[in-house]
């Protein structure tokens, strides 16, 4: 609990933010009729609104809060994040924006039920939709409650309630196009905020990085070491799983690749990968200067950090405890209410594309083999939102002292492991059949969910065990490598009817959308 009790500036700016983006829901209910416009608001979003609410996605809970944590503990290691989200959508803008753009309709299921069996593959589309979506808002919430406990004398379990809460409502009733206008609203305050806490604190070091690097050095515990490699992770494999995680995981992510179905054609789907790219790339040079910021400030205080090194709070609390430091009690409660905007708005977005696998891929598709009304399309889609929303909330409870980085770190890995090979391939890849995707996705789905379990994250800093049996943080590398490989072997050894069907549709699907036929 926070002895000072709530922060004032704090709760007026939240309860702000609540406020606007609670009239932004109403304003969409009013516009959102259809399952289109409820799944991607009609197509209606422009290249630039779409490029900040893609960036709002990923300038998260995980960004602000937990990778400025893994800087301050890691150094130059926190890099392997930043570098790692640029570099992914890079690959995005470059390899998938087009294909998806005029391939799909609400969701990445869309497309590769296209080319494939639907049914089948509409249901592993719905599972690794869910297995990525749990632990991205078991992430986000876990920064929530942090937040709320250092700022409105909150418990914990009250505070991811109260945000699990507020992100249904803004999915049940708003859809997609209340996500996306929130989303926008988010990331131009975590952009400002973010700036101004930058300069800040360079304004400490008389806007010197020489300046500010050096005192890092000196009052860190590995001193100059913090510029070295291996502060976080001093094995290659750890390192090749993290990048994989971020370069294929983020091409995987359900609620990303949504986005690509939110705007008119495939050269707005361009553009705004490419506003994202710029956003996002900034802002994560900002996030590692304000990670070695914290270390130089921080350090030595022992309101924020103890004698052996601990953080008032956790990891995820630094970039908030800096604010304070370098900005006074105003400036905290303004950093801090909009960290706590951001997890309400990015939480929305994952909820959806959660609700669109159950309710869009599975039951409309799958179950009801697509004899079912907008009407109750929409229904059984806010039905999922509340309960997913729910099992959020519990889950949160037994992970609150992870990394929310390390979180979404894991779901990345799942993203990869499941959605990203099946994706590639399917617009990649004539030889692909149904089998072999099937087989992949389970593949990859089995090992990661395993891998990860035994790994140090779950094994021992979940569960308590002493040691891990699985080494390495990240299972990436090898799931990865798994899902590609069977999805391969299995495709190129099936000479069934249904094989024949995959491979020629091939051709024609890819013709036509790179003619930018409208399918």
């Amino acid at each position: 609990m926070n002895e000072s009790g709530p922060n004032v500036t704090a709760m007026v700016v939240f309860i702000g933010f609540i406020t606007l983006s609670l009239f932004i829901t109403w304003w969409a209910a009013k516009k959102t009729r259809s399952a289109g416009e409820f799944y991607t608001a009609g197509g209606k979003i422009t290249g630039f609104q779409n490029g900040l609410a893609l960036a709002g996605d990923f300038m998260s809970a995980a960004t602000f809060l937990g990778l400025t944590g893994l800087a301050f503990i890691g150094g130059t290691d926190g890099m392997l994040f930043t570098v790692g989200v640029t570099v992914s959508w890079a690959f995005i803008l470059f390899a998938f924006s087009d294909r998806m753009r005029n391939l799909g309709q609400f969701t990445f299921a869309d497309v590769v039920a296209y080319r494939l069996h639907p049914e089948k593959l509409r249901t592993l589309a719905a599972v690794g939709t869910l297995t990525v979506a749990l632990p991205y808002l078991i992430a986000q919430m876990v920064g929530a409650g942090s937040l709320v406990e250092a700022l409105f004398d909150i418990p914990y379990i009250a505070a991811v309630m109260i945000v699990g809460t507020l992100m249904t409502v803004y999915v049940v009733f708003g859809g997609m196009l209340a996500t996306t206008w929130v989303q926008v609203t988010k990331a131009v305050l975590l952009l400002c905020g973010g700036t101004a806490l930058l300069v800040l604190v360079l304004a400490q070091f008389g806007y010197s990085l020489d300046a500010l690097f050096s005192r890092a050095a000196e009052v860190h515990s590995k001193g100059e070491g913090i510029f070295r490699p291996g502060g976080l992770y001093n094995d290659p494999i750890s390192v090749v799983s993290l990048a994989l995680a971020f370069v294929c995981g983020t091409a995987g992510l359900p609620h990303v690749l949504m986005r690509f179905f939110t705007v008119p054609d495939a050269t707005e789907a361009r553009r705004s990968i490419g506003y994202a790219v710029v956003i996002i790339g900034y802002f994560q040079a900002a996030i590692i200067l304000i990670g070695f910021g914290a270390i130089a400030v921080l350090t030595g205080q022992e309101e924020y950090v103890s004698e052996s090194g601990h953080i008032a709070g956790g990891a995820n609390m630094v970039s908030i405890h800096l604010s304070r430091a370098v900005g006074g009690e105003v400036f905290f409660g303004l950093i801090a209410a909009v960290a706590f905007a951001t997890i309400l708005a990015v939480v929305a977005g994952i909820l959806l594309s959660a609700a669109a696998g159950v309710a869009h891929d599975f039951y409309a598709r799958v179950v009801r083999k697509g004899d079912i009304s907008d009407q109750d399309e929409v229904s059984v889609t806010r039905w999922a939102t509340i309960v997913i929303g729910a099992t959020a909330i519990v889950l949160s409870v037994f992970f609150r002292d992870v990394n929310v980085g390390v979180l979404s770190a894991i779901a990345l890995a799942i993203a990869a492991s499941v959605n990203f090979p099946a994706i590639f391939l399917v617009l990649f890849w004539k030889d692909l059949t149904t089998r072999g995707a099937i087989a992949g996705g389970v593949s990859g789905l089995v090992v990661v969910l395993v891998l990860v379990t035994l790994s140090p994250t779950i094994w021992v800093d979940v569960l308590g065990y002493e040691e891990a049996i699985f080494p390495y943080a990240y299972p990436t590398l090898f799931s990865v490598t798994t899902a590609f490989v069977v999805t391969i072997a299995v495709s190129l050894m099936d000479h069934s009817e249904r094989a024949k069907i995959d491979r020629s549709a091939y051709p024609q699907q890819i013709v036509r959308s790179e003619l930018g036929v409208d399918l």
